[in-house]
C-alpha cells in the first residue's frame, strides 16, 4: 500500500466517522432539540437524499474532466459548510440548506474516493484495497455513533452544536491530508475501448454497465435501504423485538463484517465475480428466512430475537462479499478515464435505491409482515438470477481478474491455451 492509498484510506475512515458521528443524532436534533416537529426533521432525512440524486449526475463528469482529488476537495469544504450552519440552524429554512450542503458533500465523497481508490491500484490489488475501504467505512461509521452518542445531550442544544463543530473541523482536516495525496496517471484497465467523451449516452450503451445498475439496485434496495426502516420496524412489530435487542442486531452485522471481511477475501478473489453475487443472494434469502422465523413463527422471545439477530448478521455476511466484488468491477468496466464517470452513475443508483427502499419497506414491515418478508425473499433470489445474468456479459477477466495472473488469455469470450513457460 503506498502512502496514496494509505491517505485515501484515511479519508473514507474519516468520511464515515463523520456520518456515524451525527446522522443517527439527526431526527432528535431537529424535531425535539431544535423543536421544529418531527415533520420537518423527516424532511431533513429526504433532503439528504434528494441533494445526492442532484448533484451525483454532475460530480460524475466533473470527475472525469478536473480529476476526483479537486472535486473531493470542494465537496469536503461543502461538507464543512453544512456541518458547521446545521449545529448553529435554529429555524426549518436554515436547517433544510444546511442539511443539503452537507448531504450533498458527503454524496460526492463516495465516487471521488472510489475513483482515487481506482487510480492509485492495479487489477490484481484493486479487491484488497476495497475491501480496506469497506472495513474502514464500518469502522468509522461504528466509533462515530458511539462517540457521538456519548456527547449529545438532548437537554443541552450546545452539546449538538459541538458534535457539529467538530464534524466540520474533521472535514477541514481532510482537506489539510488530501492536498498531499499524488495521484499517478489513470492507469489501463485490460480490456476497455478507449473513451471519446463523458456522456451518459456512452454509459448506457455499455450493456454490462447497465445491468449492473440494475442489479445494485436491487442489492441495495433489498439490503441497505431496509436495515433502518422496514426490517426494524417488522422485528419490533411482527417479531416483539426489543429496541436493546434491535442495536444488538445492528451491532452484530457491524461485528460480521469487522471479523469476515478479510476471511472471505481470498475466496472472493479465486471466484467469478458473478457467482460471487449470486451467493450473496441466497445467504440473504436465507436471512430473509430467519427473519420470518422471527416474526411468523412460534417460537420462544428468545428464539425470535435469536434468529432476527442472525439475520443482520447474514446481510454483514453478504457485504463482506460484496465490497471486493461490485466496486471492483464498476471500475473493470470503464473505459480509460471514465472511472470516475462510471462510479458516480452507480453512486446515483444506490441513492435511488436507499430513497425508494425506506418509503417501500418502511410500510410493509411495520403492518404487512407475511407479504413483505415474501417480497424481499424474492427479491434476494432475484439477485442471483441478475447474477447470473450478468456473468454472460463480462469477459472472463473482468469476471475474474485472477485469470489475468494465471497467464490465461481471455479472447472472444473465451480463454485461449495456457502459454507454456520456457524451459
Amino acid at each position: 500500500m503506498g502512502a496514496a492509498m494509505r491517505r485515501i484510506h484515511v479519508g473514507n475512515a474519516l468520511s464515515a466517522f463523520g456520518l456515524g458521528f451525527t446522522v443517527p443524532f439527526l431526527y432528535v436534533y431537529v424535531a425535539q432539540v431544535r423543536g421544529l416537529g418531527s415533520m420537518t426533521a423527516g424532511i431533513v432525512l429526504a433532503v439528504f437524499a434528494v441533494a445526492a440524486l442532484v448533484v451525483l449526475p454532475f460530480a460524475g463528469r466533473a470527475i472525469v474532466r478536473r480529476g476526483p482529488l479537486p472535486v473531493l476537495l470542494v465537496a469536503l469544504g461543502t461538507a464543512s459548510v453544512g456541518a458547521l450552519s446545521l449545529g448553529l440552524a435554529n429555524s426549518a429554512t436554515t436547517v433544510l440548506l444546511s442539511a443539503a450542503a452537507l448531504g450533498a458533500g458527503q454524496a460526492v465523497m463516495s465516487p471521488a474516493l472510489a475513483t482515487m481508490i481506482v487510480d492509485c491500484s492495479s487489477a490484481d490489488t484493486r479487491s484488497r484495497a476495497f475491501a480496506t475501504q469497506f472495513f474502514l467505512q464500518n469502522l468509522g461509521l461504528g466509533v462515530g455513533g458511539l462517540i457521538g452518542g456519548h456527547i449529545v445531550d438532548t437537554s443541552r442544544a450546545s452539546s449538538f452544536t459541538l458534535l457539529f463543530s467538530i464534524e466540520a473541523a474533521m472535514f477541514l482536516l481532510l482537506v489539510v491530508i488530501m492536498s498531499t495525496v499524488r495521484l499517478p496517471h489513470t492507469p489501463k484497465v485490460e480490456g476497455a475501448p478507449q473513451a471519446k467523451g463523458g456522456s451518459w449516452k456512452q454509459l448506457l450503451g455499455n450493456r454490462a454497465m447497465v445491468q449492473l445498475s440494475v442489479l445494485g439496485f436491487v442489492l441495495f434496495f433489498a439490503c441497505y435501504g431496509q436495515f433502518e426502516s422496514g426490517l426494524s420496524a417488522y422485528g419490533v412489530e411482527a417479531a416483539g423485538i426489543s429496541t436493546s435487542a434491535l442495536g444488538t442486531a445492528m451491532a452484530a452485522n457491524t461485528a460480521m463484517i469487522v471479523v469476515a471481511q478479510f476471511a472471505v477475501l481470498k475466496f472472493v478473489e479465486r471466484r467469478k465475480r458473478s457467482r460471487v453475487i449470486a451467493a450473496v443472494g441466497l445467504i440473504w434469502a436465507v436471512a430473509w428466512l430467519a427473519a420470518g422465523y422471527a416474526g411468523l413463527g412460534h417460537g420462544s422471545q428468545t428464539m425470535a430475537t435469536a434468529a432476527f439477530v442472525s439475520t443482520y448478521a447474514l446481510f454483514g455476511l453478504g457485504e463482506a462479499m460484496l465490497s471486493p466484488t461490485v466496486a471492483p468491477l464498476v471500475a473493470d468496466l470503464a473505459p480509460v478515464g471514465m472511472a470516475g464517470q462510471y462510479n458516480s452513475a452507480f453512486a446515483l443508483v444506490k441513492q435511488l435505491a436507499l430513497a425508494v427502499g425506506p418509503a417501500v419497506g418502511g410500510p410493509m414491515g411495520a403492518s404487512l409482515h407475511g407479504p413483505y418478508v415474501v417480497t424481499f425473499l424474492l427479491f434476494s433470489l432475484g439477485i442471483t438470477y441478475l447474477a447470473i445474468r450478468l456473468g454472460r456479459q463480462l469477459t472472463p477477466v473482468q469476471n475474474q481478474p485472477s485469470l489475468a495472473r494465471s497467464r490465461v488469455v481471455a479472447q472472444g469470450g473465451a480463454p485461449a491455451e495456457p502459454v507454456r513457460a520456457a524451459a
